[in-house]
């Protein structure tokens, strides 16, 4: 590692990293040392001169995400090798194994949740999927790339870079090593998907549902199924497998759709048990009449700001009366939020309130979160980001 700049904290500023806090906020800073770059890597000092971390620098709101509490470390690539090792330990810990017939899929690492803030890689069938979320990370792709090969071994056959979107610059997305292919099948408790990661959302696929997927699969015998937002039909076709009389998906893209036929193809699942819409779920939902055992409402992020956060509430609002009215009486309703501004007691005051508004009993049946292998830092609460509800209606 290079000879770092230092960065200074107002008095008092530090005991977030001393609760070892992974964000440092702008007006938390006293004054940096000249000619600092974004994305270049920093010695976080007191205002008393105690060392107290390295991390990425950012002229912005979060100015620096904390890569390592140990001052004493080195951030050369045998730290970006120790961090993707101890990442892979833990899924391995979890379950996981790189060659898994029946999971050949699952995130590897998880941002802050992996002490690697700004950073997430999700595996699929031997491609590891990177999402750079920071400057920071960019500046550091090699060595993460580097990283990844050296700790996955003949099980990586490809790394691509999904990072146009989220770094707000065109020209990142594109492959990094080996193989070059635009999608996969890959396996995620036994059933088939298929995986865009050049054009698909996200990294390709939602991951975070592998848990809520299996709960639904298991619930599901002969019953009728509403999957709204339902991107490339995982609860659908989870549904399906698991002995659903019927399942009505809803979303608004075109290729989504295309691509919930394929899986629905790929699992050998009777094209008649699955009805397939594309079209606007919020509209569909206002104008429905009618009902279903199950309905399933995972939106996209309704607010990405807090200045978005109350239009953001209003909308889940709307969406979980509407949805509430579409489960029977003795149905169920499985609902989630994955907007971080929007918290976990927020979120369910909001489908209380929505149940109140239906005019409808419910029953909490589960609080639902994301999989195992998208960990939450106990220093980092707010990486808890997917919220979600099981409801009884009656």
């Amino acid at each position: 590692m290079e000879q770092v700049k230092k960065v200074w904290l107002k008095a008092g500023k530090e005991r977030p990293l001393e609760r070892f806090h992974p964000w440092i906020f702008s007006g938390a800073i006293h004054k940096t040392e000249e000619n600092i770059d974004n994305g270049d890597i920093v010695l976080v000092l007191s205002s008393r001169e105690k060392k107290l971390a390295y991390g990425h620098y950012f002229d912005g709101n979060i100015a620096i995400r904390i890569l390592s509490f140990d001052t004493n470390e080195i951030i050369n690539q045998q730290f970006w090798n120790k961090k993707i090792e101890e990442a892979l330990a833990l899924r391995i810990a979890l379950g996981f194994a790189l060659n898994d017939d029946k999971n050949s899929c699952f995130r590897l690492v998880h941002g802050e949740g992996d002490g690697l803030s700004g950073l997430i890689i999700d595996y699929y069938n031997g491609t590891a999927v990177v999402q750079l979320h920071t400057d920071g990370m960019l500046k550091n792709l090699n060595e993460i790339v580097e990283a990844l090969k050296q700790n996955l071994g003949n099980s990586l056959v490809s790394i691509y870079n999904k990072s146009n979107n989220t770094l707000n610059a065109p020209g990142n997305d594109g492959w990094l090593y080996g193989e070059k292919a635009s999608h996969s099948v890959v396996a995620e408790n036994g059933l088939m998907y298929e995986v865009n990661w050049e054009e698909g959302q996200k990294t390709g696929f939602f991951l975070d549902q592998r848990d809520n997927r299996y709960l639904l699969r298991s619930l599901a015998k002969e019953k009728s199924v509403l999957n709204t937002f339902c991107y490339t039909g995982g609860f659908s076709i989870s549904a399906l497998a698991g002995g659903a009389s019927k399942v009505t998906s809803i979303d608004i893209s075109e290729k989504a759709m295309d691509l919930v036929m394929q899986n629905t193809l790929l699992n050998q699942i009777e094209l008649s048990k699955h009805i397939m819409q594309c079209a606007d779920v919020m509209q569909s939902l206002k104008q429905n009449d009618e009902t279903f055992d199950i309905v399933v409402l995972d939106p996209p992020a309704f607010a990405k700001s807090i200045r978005a956060k109350h239009n953001a509430v209003q909308a889940y609002k709307r969406l979980n009366t509407w949805g509430i009215g579409a489960v029977k009486k003795g149905g169920l309703l499985f609902t989630f939020s994955c907007s971080q501004v929007v918290d976990n007691a927020l979120f369910e005051h909001t489908v209380i309130s929505a149940a109140m508004a239906s005019g409808k009993q419910a029953r909490i049946i589960k609080r639902l979160g994301q999989s195992a292998d998208h960990p939450v830092s106990a220093f980092h609460p707010e990486g808890s980001y997917l919220k979600g509800l099981l409801l009884y209606i009656s």
